[in-house]
């Protein structure tokens, strides 16, 4: 078995057919047929279903996509760890991270190690859903991972990342937006209204109860965001009430900025929002979220252990 058998494999398990998948890899497909069918020949039984529109894996090659994609993986990481001792730079850096981790504190993260590392390529890939995280760091399709701490990822080793804060971010200051405030003579009433530093400037932070009563713009259900407020809201008996709902995150800030309804966002989105008009307040108690750094057992590629290193140093709780 040959490392182009398995790249070759794995281009027709990505791209569908043989037809696409020659023409990514810049072969002949004649070539890249002969060389499955020598796989297959080795192996001792097809690996694909030849469609009249493609290929769809069988049995067996199901049970081939895991281990080809770790060697393909281990290979490259030798490759790489090769190059270092030789005083070589470059290399790749696959990360897959859930949209908000990827806003705070990955941007930052990828933007500190990349002017460490400036000739080291970076992948970001964004899942639909944080589940997913574990399992495309656990199947070798990206080698680091940055998920929501509270979800479980067993099998992978990882460190926790420093807590982030969340800011509610309401329209452009007009009467009827004017976030709800409590009379300062009135006491706090349980656990919810510990208060949280407000920002520097800006009105006095809200507490939950009144945030479930403003218009809000959220992304959909099993989202980051969402989950963090409906599960604050539900311990106080509320549910959250969504003025209007978008998967679409870069459409959240436009929509407070024209006067949809409020919405929760990372600090680094909160106050560019801020720069365009947009009023942020805190929440009483504060609202926050932590993530978590994750991949595989056994050796990492230099530029996943450089990166790991830098973040055990920088992005951690202290």
């Amino acid at each position: 078995m040959e490392r182009r058998q398995l790249e070759y494999f794995l281009a027709l398990v990505e791209h569908g057919g043989f037809t696409n998948a020659a023409r990514v890899l810049r072969v002949a497909q004649p070539s890249l047929s002969h060389a499955i069918a020598a796989l297959e020949t080795e192996l001792g039984g097809p690996l694909f279903h030849r469609l009249p529109h493609g290929a769809v894996l069988t049995a067996a090659g199901a049970a081939l996509v895991e281990p080809a994609r770790q060697v393909g993986r281990d290979l490259a990481t030798a490759t790489a760890s090769v190059r270092e001792v030789l005083g070589l730079s470059g290399g790749r850096l696959d990360i897959v991270a859930q949209t908000t981790l990827a806003v705070d504190p990955l941007a930052a993260m990828v933007g500190r190690f990349a002017r460490q590392h400036p000739k080291v390529g970076i992948r970001v890939t964004d899942p639909e859903r944080g589940s997913e995280v574990g399992h495309l760091v656990r199947t070798g399709q990206c080698e680091l991972g940055l998920v929501n701490a509270a979800i479980p990822t067993p099998e992978l080793d990882g460190i926790e990342l420093a807590e982030q804060h969340l800011l509610l971010v309401l329209p452009p200051r007009r009467p009827e937006s004017e976030p709800p405030r409590r009379p300062e003579s009135e006491p706090p009433r349980g656990p919810e209204s510990e208060p949280s530093p407000p920002p520097e400037s800006g009105p006095a932070p809200v507490r939950l109860a009144d945030l479930a009563a403003l218009r809000l713009v959220a992304t959909p259900d099993g989202t980051e965001i969402r989950d963090v407020l409906s599960a604050a809201l539900l311990e106080i008996g509320l549910t959250l009430g969504v003025a209007v709902e978008t998967a679409h995150r870069a459409m959240i800030v436009p929509l407070v900025l024209a006067g949809a309804g409020a919405s929760l966002l990372p600090r680094s989105m909160a106050e560019e929002a801020a720069g365009k008009g947009a009023v942020l307040c805190a929440t009483e108690p504060a609202l926050s979220y932590r993530g978590r750094l994750v991949w595989r057992s056994g050796p990492l590629s230099p530029a996943a252990d450089s990166f790991v290193a830098m973040t055990r140093k920088h992005y951690t709780a202290r």
